[in-house]
């Protein structure tokens, strides 16, 4: 004779509903985010991705929940994203304001480093306005500078210039001295310098470098 199943012993089945994957996403792009932006702010940009990511996961999530579950794992992500760009973006904004030295004026690269449209590499208008200024500006220590501590290198304005690019272009190079017994250490890390820009008036030539040197910096503060 035929028994019928209890309720309590019917088979109740539970549909499997996935990890919607763009939730994931964006707690990674969080995890990137907040490693790389407080030291790169570029990599900001990754939590800006990781917004988009946890956003496109929580209206996929409630469009499909039969489907798709995550939902606090996307508003996580949505959070701790945004969170990062605003903290990572105030905390860039606060350096950029405060890290000029009382005294010195920031210059950046670019202003002196010639078009490469121009057929003679020379001193730019804006390096002959601030000769003999006390100026504040970043760059990269080249390699060929040497090792070790320095207290005298050749300032570059990139990485790419710095290994890649070969030779830079005498307008990319700052003969850098270090004063009052200061050194620093060789690496791939930006460089902050706070001392007297110089043209020279004749170009000077620097071993290891093919192209003489426009620019020297005499260098009262380096981080």
């Amino acid at each position: 004779m035929d028994q019928k199943l209890s309720p309590s012993t019917e088979t109740v089945e539970f549909p499997y509903r996935a990890i919607s994957s763009t939730a994931i996403t964006s707690s990674v792009f969080a995890g990137l985010g907040a490693i790389g932006g407080f030291f790169f702010w570029p990599a900001l940009g990754l939590s800006l991705i990781g917004v988009l990511c946890g956003w496109m996961s929580y209206r996929q999530i409630r469009r499909y929940p039969e489907e798709f579950e995550g939902l606090k794992l996307a508003l996580l992500g949505i959070t701790s994203n945004a969170l990062i760009v605003l903290g990572g973006s105030a905390f860039h904004i606060f350096v950029y304001v405060t890290e000029v030295p009382e005294g010195y004026t920031r210059v950046q690269f670019y202003e002196l480093q010639q078009d490469a449209s121009q057929a003679v590499d020379m001193p730019t208008q804006r390096a002959v306005e601030i000769d003999g200024d006390a100026v504040f500006l970043k760059g990269y220590i080249h390699p060929s500078s040497g090792s070790g501590m320095l207290k005298k290198f050749i300032l570059v304005p990139d990485l790419g210039t710095c290994c890649f690019g070969g030779q830079p272009k005498s307008s990319d190079m700052i003969e850098v001295s270090l004063l009052d017994g200061q050194a620093t250490k060789a690496g791939l890390t930006k460089k902050k310098l706070a001392g007297e820009f110089i043209v020279n008036k004749v170009s000077r030539k620097v071993t290891d470098f093919d192209n003489n040197v426009f620019y020297r910096m005499k260098v009262d503060i380096i981080q």
